[in-house]
């Protein structure tokens, strides 16, 4: 196993005490084992935790009028090694999938597959279906979008991203799960930490960063084509439609966010936290 202390810290300022859900705490499921965590607010301020109905775990607060600070530490054991890969996986016909994965086939906010039915059609229509088309999808979203901050607003949708040809992870995941949509594969909006482990330092301060499962055969996979690379450490936080399913901070009001800081690094020991 692997060792990873987590973490991140939230800086806003509230016109007006403000409601929101904070999805930050790591999913306590195996291979994932959190084994300790704490969170503190200044100025001090209830909280209140609850799994929404992905299974995600959801903090929920009061955020009072004025400057706030949120900070969330923990300590994770994950498995030493990669996500699974399985070259031979197979698409399934609709007719034949879960009842719970049909969903994830159908449109959502930033997920359009019915913008992108000809491209996809005329991109990935002649690849093996399965494993090999998925990849194939990865691939192209991978060469076509070039990572850049703030080259997309909070609105932009899969064929947004897809036409301006940039974007942050999250916007590379919306695209390729459109793609897959279109071609009737299902797929689902992943987030979390993703520590550096065997990579090379960042450039830019670290960030959450999203991914992708998509149902094969008779199960989820990890694809992720914003790396387009088997990682180690995957720290899952949420999972939904897409990012509108599993916001970090969902505020039922409009408090600005002055800072965030989202630390993920592996470690030898556990010390107090």
């Amino acid at each position: 196993m692997r060792r990873i202390k987590v973490g991140c810290e939230f800086v806003q300022n509230a016109a007006m005490d403000t409601p929101v859900v904070m999805q930050i705490r790591p999913l306590q499921a195996a291979p994932v084992r959190v084994l300790r965590e704490k969170w503190s607010t200044a100025p001090q301020m209830g909280s209140h935790s609850y799994s929404d109905l992905y299974g995600n775990p959801c903090l929920r607060m009061l955020l009072p009028k004025g400057r706030s600070v949120f900070t969330y530490e923990g300590i994770v054991d994950v498995p030493d090694s990669t996500e699974a890969v399985h070259l031979e996986a197979r698409q399934v016909r609709a007719d034949q999938l879960p009842d719970d994965v049909l969903i994830y086939t159908l449109p959502s906010r930033y997920c359009l597959p019915e913008m992108l039915e000809v491209e996809s059609t005329r991109r990935f229509g002649r690849v093996e279906p399965g494993y090999a088309r998925v990849q194939a999808i990865c691939d192209y979203v991978h060469e076509h979008l070039k990572f850049q901050y703030g080259s997309t607003i909070a609105t932009a949708t899969s064929q947004d991203v897809n036409k301006s040809g940039l974007g942050v992870c999250r916007d590379f995941t919306h695209l390729a799960i459109a793609f897959c949509r279109a071609m009737e594969i299902p797929a689902r909006y992943v987030f979390g930490y993703l520590p550096q482990i065997n990579e090379p330092p960042l450039a830019d301060p670290m960030d959450f960063a999203a991914w992708m499962e998509v149902w094969l055969e008779d199960r989820w996979w990890t694809f992720d084509p914003r790396n387009n690379q088997p990682r180690l450490g995957r720290i899952l936080i949420g999972r939904g439609r897409d990012a509108s399913d599993v916001a970090m901070v969902t505020a039922f009001g409009q408090p600005t966010l002055e800072s965030m800081t989202v630390t993920a690094e592996e470690v030898t020991f556990v010390g107090a936290i």
